[in-house]
């Protein structure tokens, strides 16, 4: 038999090699017919643990699933600690044969793959919604109350009526039953979903925003009191978006 040339094997090993195939190529003593086949399997073994890892975050929807609770929605938010901007909230059902293995907290993955993740959150899953607590809001009934009305407004703006909440450090308001999970993102598939959505979200709003307020580096910091951001404060002063309960704002802004 012809053995095959090292970038007919890299094409082999990147779909879906049989085990008659993956033994032939093991017999193959050419060296870099050997790097391929280490590196084949290092990806598999990094693919098996994400696999397992996406499993664990599933534990308690399908626990749930069984239960004949068919529409769990996850909730998460991000934006609480900015200087600008509001705090967005996301929920999210998922369906009962979601496989983003991806899907994780959002703090963990890169922009690209939130972006990537985002679009594919929004394809499969049963209902998404956003909730929205702005600045003025904000600044009346604080922050901590705002973000509970946000992921309120958010469960209640979903198309289908989720049957069980599952909320990343938060409760709510809601005669649905829920639970309360810290670190929920890393918890729970659905939370995690969420947060990439609220994430996503909130970060477009922030470069439109940062095109209607140039000088702060909004679409950089997210409304985050960087240096840029400080700097814009302090030459340009505070903006319709801008926390005015916040420091350094409240005290140095305020008169």
């Amino acid at each position: 038999m012809t053995k095959l040339t090292i970038k007919q094997v890299k094409e082999l090993l990147a779909s879906t090699p049989s085990q008659q195939e993956l033994e032939l190529l093991a017999s193959d003593e050419r060296k870099g017919v050997q790097t391929q086949l280490q590196s084949y399997y290092k990806k598999q073994a990094q693919l098996a643990q994400k696999q397992e890892q996406f499993a664990k975050r599933l534990t308690l929807e399908r626990q749930l699933w069984q239960q004949d609770v068919d529409y769990i929605a996850g909730i998460d938010e991000v934006g609480r600690g900015p200087l600008a901007g509001p705090v967005v909230s996301a929920a999210v059902i998922l369906p009962h044969d979601f496989n983003l293995v991806d899907v994780n907290d959002s703090k963990q993955l890169s922009e690209k793959k939130r972006e990537e993740l985002y679009l594919k959150i929004l394809e499969v899953a049963v209902s998404v919604s956003i909730g929205i607590a702005d600045n003025q809001l904000i600044d009346d009934i604080n922050i901590y109350q705002a973000t509970r009305q946000a992921m309120k407004q958010a469960v209640e703006n979903l198309s289908v009526q989720p049957q069980h909440l599952l909320i990343d450090a938060m409760q709510i308001d809601s005669q649905i039953p829920q639970d309360k999970l810290i670190k929920g993102d890393a918890k729970s598939a659905s939370i995690a979903a969420a947060s990439i959505v609220a994430k996503v979200y909130r970060d477009h709003l922030m470069t439109f925003y940062d095109r209607l307020y140039p000088g702060y580096d909004f679409a950089k910091n997210d409304g985050y009191g960087t240096k840029n951001h400080l700097a814009g404060l302090e030459s340009l002063g505070i903006t319709p978006i801008h926390r005015l309960t916040f420091e350094p704002i409240k005290s140095k802004y305020m008169f």
